[in-house]
């Protein structure tokens, strides 16, 4: 189970306003090995935390390159899995390592969606001369890519903006932060985004959640119906927030998970500017 809020305002009005205010965690078995978020190209452009468990590694959940491309993925909530599946982590890597744009990559992706496990992919360009664009691309969903309008959104492990009690409450509390961003300073706004992402408040009775997930077992549901996940060896081990200003400047900040220990974290800041 992973989540991801967040506000695209391609063209905001305002100086102090932010083009992307972006909020997730990812959610995993506490003791699958990645690596940290860190520049890891051979051109050091592309920001991302690792996937290392064997046969995986290379993929990734989130990550942004200095060239305004920035690509978010979370798994589709379904009973079977298909081993023989191909690898989702690599839906991201794959298009922050290439030319497409976000729509083409999308729409390429989408011809052999049927060969992965469910997922859904955001692919975002947010450095073209015609204003940011995000496109939103599931393989339990619509065949097609779509452009998204300006706006709130969240995602977690089902389709787009599908009206979890998490999923509602979690844009809820964030656009309560997001209404207040211009007014804090970057500091406080991260770190009430972390705050945010941290809530651990199960949002139940939940008949959505429980309809997609009657196949698991009640209790382990029950603990995956708040934004934060605990569960013994497994839950939220990371939080990213990402922010990019009116000017094209990036604050991206990491807070994971150390030691599979839910009392040690370990936060780290990358603060770039997008290639003109």
């Amino acid at each position: 189970m992973c989540i991801l809020l967040f506000k695209f305002d391609p063209r905001p009005v305002s100086k102090n306003a932010y083009r992307l205010i972006l909020a997730a965690n990812r959610d995993e078995f506490y003791h699958r090995p990645s690596k940290s978020a860190e520049f890891w190209d051979s051109s050091n452009e592309i920001l991302s935390g690792l996937d290392m468990e064997e046969g995986k590694e290379g993929g990734t959940w989130l990550g942004i390159s200095k060239k305004g491309k920035m690509a978010a993925l979370t798994n589709y909530m379904q009973p079977k899995i298909d081993k023989n599946a191909k690898g989702r982590g690599a839906l991201v890597t794959n298009f922050l390592t290439a030319d497409l744009d976000s729509y083409s990559y999308l729409k390429k992706v989408s011809v052999e969606g049927h060969l992965y496990n469910g997922f859904n992919l955001l692919a975002a360009d947010l450095n073209t001369t015609k204003g940011d664009v995000i496109c939103y691309y599931g393989n339990r969903g619509e065949p097609e890519p779509v452009f998204l309008n300006a706006g709130i959104y969240g995602l977690s492990n089902s389709l787009l903006d599908t009206p979890w009690k998490k999923l509602q409450y979690g844009k809820q509390l964030f656009t309560e932060v997001v209404k207040r961003s211009q007014d804090l300073t970057k500091e406080d706004l991260v770190k009430e985004l972390l705050t945010v992402m941290n809530n651990q408040e199960p949002q139940l009775p939940d008949p959505a959640i429980e309809d997609q997930g009657k196949d698991y077992i009640r209790p382990i549901l029950d603990k995956y119906a708040a934004l934060c996940v605990r569960c013994p060896g497994y839950g939220t081990r990371t939080n990213t927030v990402v922010l990019i200003d009116s000017e094209g400047c990036v604050t991206f900040t990491e807070r994971n998970m150390i030691n599979a220990d839910v009392n040690q974290w370990q936060t780290s800041t990358y603060e770039f500017k997008l290639h003109s």
